[in-house]
């Protein structure tokens, strides 16, 4: 079925034709600022019509792919085939007692902010991290925070309560802690084919003043030890933690910060981390990552397994 076909295919289904976009570009729409186009791309704007979309696509029997702020993937340079779903979904509150709802498709800065600025304690470590709430979930968001854990590493499972899903099933459930399972960088998600549709937090009640002193640390803090991501484009860290030695640090003794090839380079900030340096294809990076992996494995004998997701066709 070629895009057009499609784009009439999932209107059929229920999908707003004015939000199905064919041959669209996904480069723009990453953080990495690298891929091909998907087939077609919809805009889901509430967690209604998310589901809609992906039971359109499970009907069709064509691949579907949701991205959020497009953080932690590397787009293929040939594109994603079926429907790319682009979540925006983002209703939300707070409630008296401090559960924040909100759909998935929420922005975590924005909430962070809004959230502190009314008093609410439970997302300020998670400033100038790009998430959307489904990623955040999906990738169990932390941060080694500064302040006031002084660089205890905090994760989004601390505040979690449950989330609604549109299981693989076609049912759509609240799940608890206990269902997503989080681990470092994981959960449930990365194992199934489940899609959160919403979820709730718990914050807390605290001064505003002293929430806004947390948000200054810690965007200090990450600030001087991460690429500036509107100058340089990157995925976030590449490469999964290990333990008690730690993926940049094995590659910044190899001597890699600074290494390129095309416009993919290993950042001269964080060893983990690569950048778009104005053209870097997905091969580019790809080859970086293999150079990395080679070069750790050859002088410390460590494996290198990436943390970011590769998504379509390379």
């Amino acid at each position: 079925m070629n895009a057009e076909h499609l784009v009439d295919a999932l209107t059929t289904r229920g999908l707003a034709r004015a939000r199905l976009l064919a041959h669209a570009p996904l480069a723009p729409i990453t953080t990495f600022r690298i891929g091909g186009p998907a087939d077609v791309l919809y805009d889901a704007i509430s967690a209604d019509d998310l589901a809609v979309a992906v039971t359109a696509a499970r009907a069709l029997d064509i691949p579907w792919f949701v991205l959020g702020l497009g953080a932690n993937i590397l787009v293929g340079d040939l594109g994603v085939r079926g429907l790319v779903i682009r979540n925006r979904a983002v209703s939300h509150h707070v409630t008296a007692e401090g559960v924040l709802w909100a759909e998935s498709g929420a922005v975590v800065q924005d909430l962070v902010l809004e959230t502190v600025r009314a008093g609410w304690s439970g997302l300020e470590h998670y400033v100038g991290i790009p998430s959307t709430v489904g990623g955040a979930l999906w990738q169990n968001l932390h941060f080694l925070s500064p302040a006031p854990a002084r660089e205890r590493t905090m994760f989004i499972a601390e505040v979690f309560r449950s989330c609604e899903i549109l299981a693989e099933s076609g049912a759509r459930r609240d799940v608890n802690a206990e269902y997503v399972k989080f681990g470092y960088d994981d959960s449930v998600f990365h194992h199934t084919r489940d899609v959160i549709l919403s979820a709730r937090l718990q914050l807390e009640r605290a001064d505003s003043a002293a929430l806004h002193r947390v948000l200054q640390e810690n965007l200090s803090w990450r600030g001087s030890r991460h690429p500036w991501l509107a100058v340089h484009p990157s995925a976030g860290s590449i490469f999964k933690k290990i333990e008690g030695v730690g993926a940049g640090r094995l590659i910044d003794e190899c001597g890699l910060k600074g290494f390129r090839i095309g416009d993919a380079q290993i950042s001269h900030i964080h060893a983990n981390i690569m950048v778009n340096l104005g053209a870097a294809t997905a091969a580019d990076v790809r080859a970086v990552i293999q150079h990395a992996q080679q070069n750790v494995m050859e002088r410390f004998g460590h494996i290198l397994t990436p943390e970011i997701g590769f998504v379509g066709e390379f």
